[in-house]
């Protein structure tokens, strides 16, 4: 007689797990692959621009020292330093053409004083001719071209405008505006892909073809995202539409950036320029006036600028835009060398701050090389990301059916709950950011479009047979 053999609890079959149901959000991933997906074949390449650009500009921070090195520091450090006003002078008997804008006194031990001249016949309109003076023997080291409130000399100047408009001009901006408003928009979406798929798929180790590339994509994206929606928010604050926009927003919150005040008081009839330094000297001179700067707190480094005309005063203002910012300024009436006028960054609105902070991070001087160095990190991994991206659609194909496209219609999936307001959200991103609105609108027209004639030529197809 056999004995049927126990069954245990474990043993005892159990029903299947039932699958689990599917996220209200699952639908949106098919919507945010295609959008990726065009996004990135088509603004890539002005990423990809100004990725390289951007590369370059941060490492021509350190390049301009090497090759200006002669102009930016003294021969010889000496015991004391000439009065500005005498800086200036020697300045003048070397170049008296054009007119002085400004001045920069030596910031440190090593290190010349400038003597910004404007309107000289072939320095470009926009830029300033930089006179280099040794402050202890008042011998001029040299002259270049100077551009922008960070003292950008030719190589960086050549660079940096590069890298805002191909040397272009205003038509050449919308380049880098076009990139900085999809690289949000792309790296949003990058992380929404990876964070969508199973744990299983997004390993490297192990892994060939589509399946690492693929991998090495989303990994170095995922770690990247933060600083690329740092780049495009901190990129558009000063681009063409969407800067023009923010500068606005920020007026009706009263959060605008202030000035100083430059009006002075008094009569100053008479103060005109005087002959031992052309027209930087007015009334008291340059050398009270940085007197009362300092008074009042402000130190290395500083930029002097002579009054515009009779009624205004000398404002000094300090121009340190490594952390932590040196920004404050004052005005000095030209009459009686006394402070007309005070403005501290403490004193800055918050939005007026953070954009500065921003600026300055963007291009790489708020840090110094520590910054300078992320900045070149960040790029390389666009770069990077960019040359993955299009191997992962020439990966895709099958056959002759180089880099197949997303399937069209994933819009329809989406619950309308979900899909208006992202729709309303799109439409008040479009209006402010233009340049991202515009491409979409036209892309979602043309994919309309070419949906429907694909359609027509279907039921065309099925009838004939």
């Amino acid at each position: 007689m056999s004995i049927a053999p126990s069954t245990t609890k474990d043993e005892v079959p159990q029903p299947a797990a039932p699958a689990p149901a599917p996220s209200r959000w699952a639908p949106l991933r098919p919507l945010v692959l295609r959008l990726h997906f065009y996004a990135g074949v088509f603004v890539a390449p002005f990423l990809l621009v100004a990725a390289v650009t951007g590369f370059l500009y941060a490492g021509a921070f350190q390049a301009e020292k090497i090759a200006y090195r002669d102009e930016m520091t003294v021969a010889a450090v000496g015991d004391s330093k000439l009065p500005v006003s005498e800086q200036v002078d020697a300045a003048r008997k070397a170049h008296p053409e054009g007119t002085v804008s400004a001045i920069r006194p030596s910031p440190a031990a090593d290190a010349t004083t400038r003597v910004l001249l404007s309107g000289v016949k072939g320095v470009d309109p926009n830029h300033t001719l930089a006179v280099f003076v040794d402050p202890y023997t008042g011998k001029v080291r040299g002259t270049l071209e100077q551009y922008g409130s960070t003292g950008a000399l030719p190589l960086r100047t050549w660079i940096d405008e590069f890298h805002r408009d191909l040397h272009l001009g205003e038509n050449g901006r919308l380049y880098s505006e076009f990139a900085a408003s999809w690289l949000w928009v792309i790296a949003g979406g990058g992380i929404v892909l990876w964070f969508s798929r199973r744990r299983a798929l997004r390993k490297v180790r192990g892994t060939s073809g589509r399946r690492r590339t693929l991998g090495l994509h989303g990994s170095v994206g995922v770690w990247a995202a933060a600083g690329f929606f740092f780049l495009s928010a901190t990129g558009l604050t000063w681009s063409t539409y969407a800067g023009a926009n923010i500068d606005e927003l920020r007026t009706s919150l009263g959060q605008s950036t202030p000035s100083v005040s430059a009006a002075a008081g008094g009569d100053h009839s008479g103060h005109g320029a005087s002959a031992s330094a052309g027209d930087a000297e007015h009334g008291v001179g340059l050398d009270k006036v940085l007197a009362a700067a300092r008074a009042e707190g402000l130190g290395d480094p500083v930029e002097i600028v002579p009054p515009a005309d009779a009624s205004s005063a000398y404002v000094v203002r300090q121009v340190q835009r490594s952390w932590p910012e040196k920004q404050d300024s004052v005005a000095v009436d030209p009459t009686t060398g006394e402070v007309t006028d005070t403005l501290r960054f403490a004193d800055y609105p918050l939005l007026a701050k953070l954009t500065r902070w921003g600026i300055d991070l963007h291009t790489g001087v708020l840090f110094g090389l520590v910054n300078q160095l992320a900045l070149m990190l960040l790029a390389l991994s666009l770069v990077l990301l960019i040359v993955w991206g299009y191997r992962m659609w020439w990966q895709r194909g099958r056959g002759s059916a180089f880099g197949r496209p997303i399937p069209r219609g994933a819009w329809q999936q989406v619950p309308p709950q979900i899909l208006v307001p992202g729709m309303v959200v799109v439409a008040v991103l479009g209006y402010f950011v233009p340049l991202l609105g515009i491409p979409l609108a036209g892309f979602v027209v043309a994919d309309v479009i070419l949906g429907e004639i694909a359609h027509r030529r279907g039921r065309k197809g099925a009838a004939a047979t």
